[in-house]
This record gives C-alpha cells, structure tokens and sequence, in this order.
C-alpha cells in the first residue's frame, strides 16, 4: 500500500507547492527583465525541456492552439505599435511566460497549492476559491468545446468572427446553465462537508525541508546572477 501511494502522488512529495510557486515567480521575474532576443530564446528553450521531462508535450501542444492567436495578436499590435525587433521580443516574452504557467500548474495540484498556502497562513475561504477556479476552469473548457461541437453538428455556424456574433447565444446559454448547476451541486457539496467549521486537517503535512530551502537559494542565486549579465 505504501508503495503504491508513492507511486501514485510521489510528485506532490518532492517539492512543496510554495517553492514552485516562488521558482516560478522568479523565473517570471527573470523573463521580464530579460531584454535580448537570445535571452530569451533561451529561456523558452529551457522552459520546453522542462515541460518534455515532466511528460507534458502533448499537453502543451493542445495548449499552444489557444495561446497562439493570443501571441499573434500581442505580436501584432506591437509590431503596429513599434518596429519588428520589439514585436518579436514581445510574442517570446508573452509565450515565455505563459509556458512558465502552464509548467506550475501542470505540476503542481490545485488543491495542493490552496492547502499549502493555508499553512501559511492564507485564510481557507480564499485558499479554497483560489482552488476551486484552478480546477473548475478545465471543467467548464471541455464544457463549452462539447457544446461548440453540438451546436456546429446543428448547423449553427460558430467560427470566429464579426458575422458569427449573432450566433453565440446558442453557445453561451447552455454554457451559463451547466456552470450555474455546477455551482449549485459544489454548494451542496460544502455544506454537507460541513465547510467552514473549525479543525480542519488535511491529509498531507506541508513542510518547507532541505530540498526547498537549498532550491530557493539556487533560483534566487540565479537570478541574481542573470540580473547582473542583463543589467552590468
């Protein structure tokens, strides 16, 4: 039994959820102050083999369809606004950062994160929101795409669009109702689990230990090197 808890959330076990949350902080820090095209290239390059070794890759494929009008969007108006250089160096920033994101949060549990943060000394109501809208966010993704796809399979034309506009109630009602009826069941939920009440325990003891301490001190060291090669 021990052997297969390991197995199973051996990854929650190694690094407690506000070093990552800090690292990943930190990196962010690292990419905005990041102002040379090679800098961040490779940055962004480090950032994709981390996502491959934490078996991400497919994941982050999918993910990249809907970041990709974003960044081209970014990558435009800078483009309008300023010249290529900076455009360019706006859309590697934009897609470093949000890989940095993506990376935390696919790795490290929502409910983790909230405990943790408890620990802390963060007030469960808002630990437990925080939680909730990391996990729920998904949810209500796959919602709407297998509502997307039923209304298209109708003949409802949905593409992006000015012209479609006039068409996305079709798509947004039953999108409202199936989150207010989640909303519902999740209230439910709480309230049969008695939420709120005081002693609460939880199933994990989160520690910051050696490991945290000795990864927070290389990532602040680190970054503090890379701040004086940007800015000598």
């Amino acid at each position: 039994m021990a052997t297969l808890q390991r197995a199973m959330f051996g990854k929650r076990r190694r690094m407690d959820p506000r070093t990552r949350l800090i690292l990943t902080l930190l990196y962010g820090t690292l990419i905005v102050a990041t102002h040379r095209q090679e800098g961040l290239l490779v940055e962004l390059g480090l950032l994709l083999l981390a996502i491959l070794v934490a078996g991400e890759g497919r994941a982050y494929l999918r993910w990249l369809r809907l970041v990709a009008v974003m960044t081209a969007s970014w990558f435009l108006i800078a483009l309008l606004a300023f010249d290529l250089p900076t455009a360019v160096m706006a859309g590697l920033r934009l897609a470093a950062l949000t890989s940095t994101f993506f990376l935390f949060f696919r790795t490290t549990p929502p409910e983790d994160l909230g405990n943790a943060l408890v620990k802390s000394g963060l007030p469960y109501e808002v630990a437990f929101v925080l939680s909730a809208a990391l996990q729920f966010v998904p949810v209500l993704g796959r919602k709407a795409q297998n509502i997307f796809d039923a209304q298209r399979s109708r003949g409802i034309p949905l593409e992006p669009g000015l012209a479609a506009l006039r068409h996305y109630p079709p798509l947004m009602a039953p999108l409202l109702i199936q989150a207010f009826q989640m909303a519902d069941d999740l209230a439910e939920a709480m309230e049969a689990r008695g939420f709120g009440r005081p002693g609460r325990t939880f199933l994990y003891d989160y520690r910051l230990r050696a490991v945290d301490g000795l990864a927070l001190a290389v990532g602040l060291a680190l970054l503090l090197v890379a701040l004086l090669w940007l800015h000598p």
